[in-house]
């Protein structure tokens, strides 16, 4: 049961957004400091309390991590205000509000639908920061330790650890044989230790480039069943240190994931990735593509399309077309000397 709605009042960056979700793939895009590492992180929150059933509040001071407690997350103005949060999956919901001077979970009004943990999200949060190649020792000392690193750090090395499915479903075969390809080769565990093994031999993650850490991760992740059908997949940046020749696959098998029945939010700064998406896509594929930016009152909005041309704005496209135009205008310049 994928996410439909997410509803955000008053929460960090956020004045007042209401969007709607697509089933497929959401991919956000906008300035820095319009909200889309946040808008996934609320996300992916609830996602995990629907596993766990620990309070909304909980795993967003955990996701987070704010110093001071989290009416640190209520948007900054004059006075008590109180922040809203609610995420939807069809006529479920989750929701918690706090006020900006909570901080402890007494202070919140934390309101959990019993159905919202009746069935579990299996989700994964891919950060910008690759985690892989930290790996040894990092769980055991995050478990006992007051270390200042979010959840999702945590979170992403328990799903790389899990063991690979006995049998692999047919529609992921394709996928982990592509992944292969690009790597050379299969990732192996030893020691809480990740490794690449090919013909050349084995070769550990932290000697390994780190945009092939990031599809040694994605291959971990489809062949234990993390990603299965049913599953949503949160993934900040995955153009970081990537080479962009590696996109074209890269979005290729990430619209097979979510023709499989898994719901992908991505956000990312990237032309290429943008254009791959929009290229590649079919005609039942239904991606949704999340413009936020800041509006005349210098709130975050949102507008979204179901196009990459239909984007609007569009600060990736703006960015391109005014470097094309000093480019042109500089070999113009030269011409006319």
């Amino acid at each position: 049961m994928t996410l439909t709605r997410v509803r955000l009042e008053r929460f960090t960056a956020f004045e007042d957004l209401d969007l709607e979700l697509s089933p497929s793939i959401n991919v956000l895009v906008g300035a820095n400091g319009t909200g889309k590492t946040h808008l996934m992180k609320v996300c992916y929150a609830a996602c995990e309390v629907s596993k766990t059933g620990e309070a909304f509040t909980d795993k967003l001071m955990q996701v987070f991590m704010p110093s001071g407690g989290y009416g640190r997350l209520v948007k900054r103005r004059r006075g008590v205000s109180t922040a809203t949060i609610e995420v939807f999956r069809s006529e479920e919901s989750l929701e918690t509000a706090f006020t900006s001077r909570a901080t402890g979970l007494r202070h919140g009004a934390v309101k959990q639908n019993a159905k919202w943990g009746g069935s579990r999200i299996e989700s994964v949060y891919v950060p910008v920061k690759e985690m892989l190649a930290n790996a040894p020792g990092f769980r055991s000392l995050y478990a006992n330790r007051e270390i200042s690193f979010e959840s999702i750090y945590a979170d992403i090395l328990d799903r790389a650890f899990l063991p690979p499915l006995r049998d692999i479903p047919a529609a992921y075969a394709g996928l982990l044989r592509d992944l292969q390809e690009l790597l050379g080769g299969k990732v192996i565990v030893k020691n809480e230790e990740f490794f690449l093994s090919s013909r050349k031999g084995t070769l550990e993650f932290s000697l390994l480039a780190e945009g092939l850490r990031k599809l040694g991760l994605l291959w971990l992740l489809i062949r234990n069943g993390t990603l299965a059908q049913g599953s949503v997949l949160f993934w900040d940046e995955p153009e970081t240190n990537l080479n962009p020749k590696l996109y074209r696959v890269l979005m290729k098998i990430l619209l097979e994931l979510q023709r499989n029945g898994v719901q992908i939010f991505l956000a990312t700064h990237d032309y290429v990735v943008l254009e791959e998406l929009d290229l590649q896509k079919k005609i039942d594929d239904e991606i949704a593509f999340h413009s936020l930016y800041l509006d005349d009152s210098g709130d975050v909005a949102c507008n979204t399309a179901a196009s990459y041309m239909d984007i609007h704005p569009n600060a990736i496209a703006e960015a391109f077309d005014d470097l094309y135009d000093r480019h042109i205008g500089r070999s113009l310049g030269s011409l006319g000397k």
